[in-house]
């Protein structure tokens, strides 16, 4: 009864710590109102509904991946695998998911902020998933036998080699920077500047021209 009675107190204390004093209400409401307005704005321009999907344009979302698709648009995976097909693990429904979300969010830190290197370098978790995903996909290829049972650790030690460090076109070739195809054709993104505040600035913009 007593740990009940203790548990229901805890509770109490908590709620009224985090609920404000009534001079400081509006304020705060005001405030959370802000944010949450921000984070839906934030939300829509980034259209962040695509990252649930499996469409390679989502990853154009950011513009710094336009060499990468573009590379892997005109190779060979081009026509029959999409970015997480190889990006991202495959074995495991929860795992895919948490795994994207982890990249998404880190991915989403670097390019705000503008940390991205000039050549991005793959992750050592993305490096394990690709090579899985390597020999999922090529199982069948893989001769013999005893390559189809090359695991990370085997790379990791040093006693095997990743795929792609035989495969070095594969499949963004080995030209690797955000420079490397400055003038090729990627999906165009829709302007995150709402319609409404274009119009306003259209005649602005005509005089200036």
């Amino acid at each position: 009864m007593s740990t009940k009675k203790s548990g229901k107190n805890f509770i109490v204390k908590f709620i009224s710590v985090l609920h404000p004093p009534a001079q400081w209400r509006f304020a705060v409401i005001v405030i959370l109102g802000i944010f949450a307005g921000l984070g839906v704005y934030v939300f829509h321009i980034s259209n962040a509904v695509s990252y649930l999907s499996d469409d390679p344009k989502t990853c154009v979302n950011c513009h710094v991946m336009n060499s990468y698709y573009a590379t892997w648009e005109r190779g060979s995976h081009g026509r029959v695998a999409t970015c997480n097909d190889c990006h991202v693990p495959q074995d495991n429904f929860v795992r895919k998911y948490l795994f994207k979300a982890n990249d998404g969010l880190r991915h989403a830190t670097y390019f705000t902020m503008r940390w991205e290197p000039q050549v991005i370098q793959i992750k050592q978790a993305g490096k394990d998933a690709v090579q899985k995903n390597c020999i999922r996909c090529h199982n069948d290829l893989v001769h013999p036998i005893g390559l189809r049972s090359i695991n990370n650790k085997d790379v990791h030690d040093q006693t095997e080699k990743y795929c792609w460090e035989c495969h070095r076109d594969t499949p963004h070739g080995r030209v690797n920077s955000l420079s490397s195809t400055p003038y090729a054709n990627v999906p165009q993104l829709k302007p995150v500047v709402p319609e409404w505040i274009e119009k306003t600035l259209a005649p602005v913009n005509q005089k200036e021209k």
